[in-house]
């Protein structure tokens, strides 16, 4: 599978790692060229300084070919953005975007988009641990 990730900080890395290790052909855009150190020296991906809201570097990077686009920046703007260029102009089957604000991405999934929110799915988390502590409490010695 061919996979474009846009932006190289923990997570984008991360990611294109993990795909990169189970075969995937991984290409990785960041604008800026020193969050590119975070891949892993094994990583046989392609890391390319590019805006990946540009639709003419996306063509150099070679959307067109791609299975899945995946906008991990920490703008939600800017992910949206790109993520509805690699849909809708480029026709990429698969769009995932991850936005931190929840209202919008309810929205955006309205608008067709496939999201993650982490701010939802930390905040569950949280929740889930805070829940499962308070009923861990060990009774008062008599």
């Amino acid at each position: 599978m061919k996979v474009m990730i846009m932006g190289c900080g923990r997570v984008g890395a991360r990611l294109a790692a993990l795909l990169d290790e189970d075969g995937h052909e991984v290409t990785v855009l960041d604008i800026d060229a020193y969050a590119f150190h975070r891949l892993p020296s094994s990583f046989r991906g392609t890391a390319l300084l590019a805006n990946g809201i540009d639709q003419e570097a996306l063509k150099k990077a070679g959307i067109e070919e791609c299975d899945v686009f995946v906008a991990v920046t920490q703008g939600d703007n800017r992910n949206v953005m790109a993520c509805q260029i690699a849909k809708h102009i480029f026709n990429v089957p698969r769009v995932v975007c991850r936005i931190y604000d929840p209202l919008r991405e309810e929205m955006y999934r309205a608008l067709g988009l496939e999201t993650i929110s982490p701010t939802k799915i930390i905040a569950q988390l949280l929740r889930e641990k805070v829940e499962k502590s308070g009923s861990q409490e060990t009774e008062p010695e008599k």
